[in-house]
């Protein structure tokens, strides 16, 4: 993990506040890649940062700690990167587990959390430096985080087939004071409509596999999170309109900030 001191993070947060500033943004939102980052400052010693890397995938750094979310594309997509503290894997589907990436990053050090029926299928020459099995409604602290794991699965018939109530996991992290829920697949469930106290929903929307942009938008004005992320919103057809996402929430609730990151490259 980099370290900043004060002078860096000063000139950090200049310089992306200019690039904001003189850049149009495509959906009147903040967009961003692993090289072009988003900051956030919880305190004077410590900066979460938002990186996303592809669909599903991203790095969530804050002090020390490098939090892994569903790991995919090779090392190569974890370039300037240090080795992760901790992975998150939601599912067993291969935009969330991969294990030739998995394989490829050094996880001698890292602590791997994911629920049973993905713990079930490691190989047995995936040694990461320890496994914590979460199944839904389990709940664990590493490093000062704490990391809660909450359904997510399919309600209309006709996607049933694709997740299952109780085989993956949406999480709930709480870094810094904050918390942050992390979709995985799901459709606008109960347990998701019942959420309380989010500062950051990272939001899920694409067809058949999870749940439509009107969907979303519903599940997000029931929940409130103060910032809402929509990501995974790559299906058959393409992409999900996420500038109608973003209408629909401002139009719903105007305290709702919706963030677009660069996801798809």
């Amino acid at each position: 993990m980099k370290y900043f001191n004060l002078l860096s993070l000063f000139l950090c947060l200049t310089v992306f506040s200019c690039k904001t500033d003189s850049k149009e943004q495509s959906v009147n939102a903040i967009e961003t890649s692993a090289k072009d980052l988003i900051t956030e400052t919880f305190s004077e010693e410590n900066i979460l940062t938002i990186n996303p890397i592809s669909h599903a995938t991203m790095v969530l750094s804050y002090g020390e700690d490098d939090i892994f979310v569903d790991p995919t594309g090779g090392a190569e997509s974890f370039e300037g990167f240090s080795s992760p503290e901790i992975v998150l894997i939601t599912d067993i589907h291969g935009d969330h587990l991969d294990f030739d990436t998995l394989k490829a990053l050094d996880l001698s050090n890292a602590i791997i959390i994911a629920p049973k029926a993905v713990v079930d299928k490691f190989p047995k020459d995936l040694k990461p430096g320890k496994i914590v099995t979460l199944n839904n409604g389990n709940s664990t602290t590493i490093n000062g985080h704490s990391f809660e794991a909450i359904p997510m699965y399919n309600l209309r018939e006709e996607a049933l087939k694709f997740h299952s109530k109780g085989r993956g996991n949406g999480y709930i992290l709480t870094i810094g004071g904050e918390r942050i829920y992390i979709s995985g697949d799901t459709e606008d469930i109960p347990e998701m409509r019942a959420l309380e106290n989010i500062d950051k929903a990272f939001v899920c929307m694409n067809l058949p596999y999870t749940m439509t942009v009107e969907s979303a938008v519903s599940a997000v004005l029931e929940f409130k999170p103060k910032q809402v992320y929509p990501y995974h919103y790559r299906g058959t057809d393409g992409f999900s309109d996420v500038k109608n996402f973003k209408t629909l929430i401002n139009q719903g609730d105007e305290s709702i900030e919706v963030i677009q990151l660069e996801w798809y490259k």
